[in-house]
């Protein structure tokens, strides 16, 4: 199927490895050109080659720490000419209540939350002035299904759930779609970094991390979201907006 993206512009955040890379290496495979946005110029470098290589494109890279509004807004003027944006960065910690304190919380919220709000805010302006685009927010399953243990991500990711919708949903009136994916536990090398601590933790061994991955249900391959924000960025994908999809292999409605 032709996704029909080639030779649009997309910028994608996050995007030096993980889910990110993977979103650019999937869009890039469909001839659409991408722009790399993180906070390491050293993982950019290598990501751009990585693309280059696998796809004959060349990535521009950005290092920006898009938790500062005025950075985000200044890279959204930079490429004015995007046709679509992926908000993919920012992790926010694993924790409770009484664990995330303030700072944490704030610092967190300031680069996730606060970053896709900045960087759609001054793209959807962009896109409204050249006539339309689209807009895709990476968010978490998390956001659907609280969990007390992750309450900083739960509540994040369910506040860009909110703001998805608010604005997706009239989004069509200037030619824009608004629309996000909700991942489940997806295998990058963040889950192994977790994953290596609990194999440690349980048999005394990191390199057992493997034995430690869930099964029911399984974990996604990042692959897997990127071919979902693919579709999702694609005109194949033109009547969905202010719409969130979830990826999780059905543990939410367990």
């Amino acid at each position: 199927m032709d996704m029909q993206i080639a030779g649009k512009k997309v910028l994608v955040t996050g995007a030096s490895k993980g889910i990110g890379l993977a979103c650019a290496k999937q869009l890039a495979e469909e001839g659409a050109i991408p722009v790399l946005v993180s906070r390491t110029e050293e993982d950019l470098v290598r990501a751009s080659q990585m693309i280059k290589q696998s796809h004959g494109i060349d990535a521009e890279w950005r290092a920006v720490d898009l938790s500062n509004g005025d950075a985000a807004r200044a890279l959204i003027a930079e490429f004015a000419d995007i046709d679509i944006l992926v908000n993919n960065a920012g992790a926010i910690p694993a924790g409770t209540l009484d664990e995330i304190q303030e700072p944490r919380w704030r610092e967190a919220w300031d680069l996730k939350v606060f970053g896709y709000v900045n960087m759609t805010r001054a793209a959807y302006a962009n896109m409204r002035s050249r006539g339309g685009g689209v807009i895709v927010n990476v968010i978490g399953a998390a956001g659907e299904n609280p969990n007390a243990g992750y309450v900083a991500g739960s509540a994040g990711n369910a506040s860009l759930m909110a703001f998805t919708k608010a604005v997706g949903k009239v989004s069509l009136a200037d030619n824009i779609r608004v629309v996000a994916c909700n991942p489940g536990l997806t295998l990058t090398d963040r889950m192994e970094t977790m994953l290596r601590g609990q194999a440690n933790e349980k048999f005394g061994n990191a390199e057992r991390w493997e034995e430690c991955i869930p099964t029911d249900p399984a974990p996604a391959k990042a692959e897997d979201v990127g071919d979902l924000v693919t579709f999702l960025a694609s005109p194949r994908a033109c009547m969905i907006t202010g719409t969130v999809i979830t990826l999780d292999g059905g543990g939410y409605t367990r």
